[in-house]
């Protein structure tokens, strides 16, 4: 997808002095082998009508034209900086390394992708959200994921919702906020703080952090406007866990970690039950398309992680009543 008119202009472009009080944002950006979208990223934080930053491009041992791009931006702009892994490591230690870039002036950090982008005014809106409260420890805002926006709808009257009180409402209805990095603005201080800021091993583990976070006494802004363009590619993380669908297991995962801090027992008990019916009815929609092994390994590995093996006469029930319930709407139709 290419990017809207709005899109910045870009490097040159003439930017307003911050005051001497604003609070600095640094941007940090990982990236490995993206010289096809690196210059249109960094593009978008040249392009912020928030002037008040300071930009770090962690490669991770890129083999093409990716850090050649980035020390030309450096050279030019004395804000850039470009940091060169000296090994390759898996893209969530990639995003630890970034994380661990964040200046020690900086009020808050602003993670983007290397193949996502900025609108021109996302820190300034983000930062004048964050500064109406000290105990906003995360601010998001709605973002393009493709060509779909994301999220569905912010479900509460205000823009500032106490921690706890989104947590919850998440596992009790499933309405979702923006947990992925790049929609994101983090106060700095606890960005410092976490080392490593992602701590579990798998795709969510981005949620994760988000839910550990806000179980203190922090609160969460949300800005209701986009503000980030996410690209979905399908060698992306986000294509590979829509391809396996990760998320169902990332619910029950949530649930099971957060659910006893947030929910009543009787919550949770129905949470988790509602969750694994859930689980099995999408299993068993996946029965007749043939998944591969790794598809089921992943399934089969989170359900045991989560304590809650797989039940294969379960399956076979659900299956057998999917198939059902499939050529019944198929002979609805010719009715």
């Amino acid at each position: 997808m290419t990017a809207p008119d709005e899109q910045p202009a870009g490097y040159g472009a003439t930017m307003p002095e911050a005051p001497p009080e604003a609070p600095l944002v640094s941007v940090v950006t990982p990236v490995h082998n993206e010289e096809c979208h690196i210059e249109e990223c960094i593009e978008s934080v040249l392009g912020q009508t928030y002037p008040h930053w300071e930009y770090t491009i962690v490669d991770n041992r890129s083999t093409d034209r990716t850090l050649a791009i980035a020390h030309e931006y450096a050279d030019r702009d004395a804000r850039i900086r470009v940091v060169a892994g000296d090994t390759f490591v898996p893209i969530i230690d990639s995003f630890n390394n970034a994380f661990r870039q964040v200046s020690s002036a900086a009020t808050y950090c602003k993670v983007i992708g290397a193949d996502d982008w900025m609108y021109p005014e996302c820190l300034g809106r983000m930062v004048e959200l964050a500064e109406q409260d000290p105990d906003i420890a995360i601010v998001g805002a709605y973002w393009l994921s493709g060509s779909r926006v994301a999220p569905a709808g912010w479900p509460f009257e205000e823009p500032i919702v106490a921690g706890p009180d989104i947590c919850r409402d998440y596992l009790l209805r499933e309405r979702y906020f923006p947990m992925a990095p790049s929609p994101l603005l983090f106060r700095a201080d606890i960005v410092r703080a976490r080392q490593p800021f992602y701590r579990g091993r798998h795709l969510h583990t981005d949620a994760e952090a988000c839910f550990e976070i806000l179980q203190q006494p922090h609160r969460f802004g949300f800005v209701p406007q986009i503000l980030t363009f996410s690209r979905v590619r399908n060698e992306s993380m986000t294509a590979h866990a829509r391809h396996l669908n990760t998320y169902i297991a990332q619910r029950l995962y949530l649930l099971k970690s957060f659910g006893p801090n947030h929910l009543t027992a009787a919550e949770l008990r129905e949470r988790i039950r509602a969750g694994l019916a859930e689980y099995y009815d999408f299993l068993a929609s996946q029965v007749p398309r043939r998944r591969d092994r790794q598809f089921w390994a992943m399934h089969r590995a989170s359900l045991a992680e989560l304590g809650h093996p797989l039940a294969l006469p379960r399956l076979g029930l659900n299956t057998v009543l999917y198939g059902t319930e499939e050529l019944a709407r198929r002979l609805r139709r010719k009715v």
